[in-house]
């Protein structure tokens, strides 16, 4: 005879296969499902799990159950060559322009940019924050905020660094507006016109245009979706050519989505100092790990490196802010500091005192840990939709963190040409050229998973495998 736990996994099992539970939705807790069907809560907790062991849902610690997405997915598997191709000057980043004006037309529906759906970020909270600092500090937020910045907010921001293990004192940071400034700031403070620097790839497009900007060439080192950056390639490619910086996206890249360990973070910051090279750390996703427990970072395991630390609230909070830092000690952080100065002198100061306010009151932590879920979400419910609609051999990325997807199309998929031709039709994506120096990655697209599901969105994905 059937147990009573095998017919309630079986009755939602099959309203997960008929779609009333969509990949990344929540189920109700296990107490509100046993009230509803009048069993007990062991019993729903027993079918819960018999779901979790056939792979149809997914148990996240002091968050509940999750519809999984649909299993089958061909993994990405990334070329992992022993040696690193030449350096080379980055040029040509007309496209990405394009992409990134693409997604201020709301007739377009955005795959492309990294950048979050309004309905992902806390913007009433925002509001709230802001109104309150042109409530009681009116005056100062009508002048400059001279670097490093608020002192206010470069003591949360430590504070917040401490919590994640790493201890980094507040006179460390200097407030830049945003990420890809703090980046540029960083670059400018250890090299000059024509050095090389050593990068992943595919890797963050935007971190090519500030290579492009400050004349500098980039060498590309190979990275896959599992462990991040090749550090046998590293090595060969620091014995071969004589690399100024390195700059590596240690948790949840974009647009790979890996999350390096612990020991792949304590052998790059090794190989590095070895060889006097200093590493400037990208780690703006963070804080938007799937899982409770933050990653650690190079900063946080290796206090004493020399380390130049970027991050920002672009990705959590808004990117409208433009509020991001860089955390460095001695004559690097008095160079940022004075290169952010001669630069654009001070970043904005309400964004700067309504982020302060909203880290010292809790409302920051809060606010993550339900949007961490939200996220999960989003990728499992976009990695299913491609799976219905895309080629068979289409390989597509498993991050941990983070909103974006990276996908493998068939061989001879041209995703420049298609890229052009989405944007005729009214969706944006952004090419697998756009992440490397040297054009490679031309099967390959980057989307964006954090937008609201509707009608618009399915059209797209459809649209999208058409043409391929």
């Amino acid at each position: 005879m059937e147990s009573l736990y095998h017919r309630v996994a079986a009755d939602l099992a099959q309203r997960i296969g008929s779609g009333a539970y969509l990949p990344g939705d929540r189920l109700p807790g296990v107490r509100t499902h046993a009230r509803a069907h009048r069993i007990s809560v062991s019993t729903a907790v027993t079918a819960y799990q018999a779901l979790v062991d056939r792979g149809l849902l997914e148990a996240r610690p002091r968050s509940g159950f999750y519809v999984r997405a649909r299993q089958g997915a061909q993994p990405i598997e990334a070329a992992r060559p022993a040696q690193a191709a030449p350096p080379r000057l980055v040029t040509g980043q007309a496209m990405a322009m394009a992409l990134i004006k693409a997604a201020n037309d709301p007739a377009i529906v955005q795959l492309g940019a990294a950048v979050p759906d309004a309905s992902f970020l806390p913007t009433q909270a925002i509001s709230r924050a802001l109104n309150q600092v042109m409530r009681t500090q009116r005056a100062r937020a009508a002048g400059y905020m001279m670097p490093p910045g608020a002192p206010e907010l470069c003591r949360q921001i430590a504070r917040r660094m401490g919590e994640s293990g790493s201890s980094v004192p507040p006179e460390d940071i200097v407030i830049t507006a945003g990420c890809q400034e703090a980046l540029s700031l960083a670059l400018r403070a250890v090299t000059k016109p024509g050095d090389i620097v050593a990068v992943e790839s595919p890797t963050f497009y935007g971190l090519l245009h500030v290579l492009e900007s400050l004349g500098l060439e980039a060498l590309e080192i190979p990275a896959d979706a599992d462990d991040g950056i090749a550090l046998d390639a590293l090595s060969f490619a620091l014995d071969r050519w004589s690399v100024k910086a390195c700059v590596v996206s240690t948790n949840y890249s974009n647009p790979l989505g890996h999350c390096m360990s612990d020991n792949a973070k304590r052998g790059l910051v090794r190989l590095l100092g070895r060889r006097k090279v200093p590493l400037i750390e990208d780690d703006v996703y963070g804080d938007l790990g799937f899982a409770r427990q933050r990653p650690s970072t190079c900063k946080g395991l290796a206090p004493d490196a020399d380390i130049l630390y970027c991050s920002s609230f672009s990705k959590t909070l808004a990117p409208g802010l433009r509020v991001g830092w860089v955390a460095s000690s001695g004559p690097r952080r008095e160079r940022v500091e004075y290169l952010k100065y001669v630069g654009s002198i001070a970043s904005p100061t309400a964004p700067q005192l309504a982020v302060a306010e909203l880290l010292g009151s809790g409302r920051y932590e809060r606010y993550l840990r339900e949007v961490r879920g939200q996220y999960a979400s989003a990728v499992a419910r976009m990695t299913d939709a491609i799976m219905k609609v895309f080629p068979e051999d289409t390989r597509i990325s498993r991050p941990q963190g983070g909103f974006v997807l990276w996908l493998e199309l068939p061989e001879g998929t041209d995703s420049f040409a298609m890229a052009r031709r989405a944007l005729r039709e009214g969706v944006s994506i952004a090419p697998g050229p756009l992440f490397s120096a040297s054009r490679r990655f031309g099967h390959c697209i980057r989307l964006s998973s954090a937008r609201q599901w509707d009608a618009r969105m399915d059209r797209a994905l459809s649209t999208l495998a058409r043409m391929i």
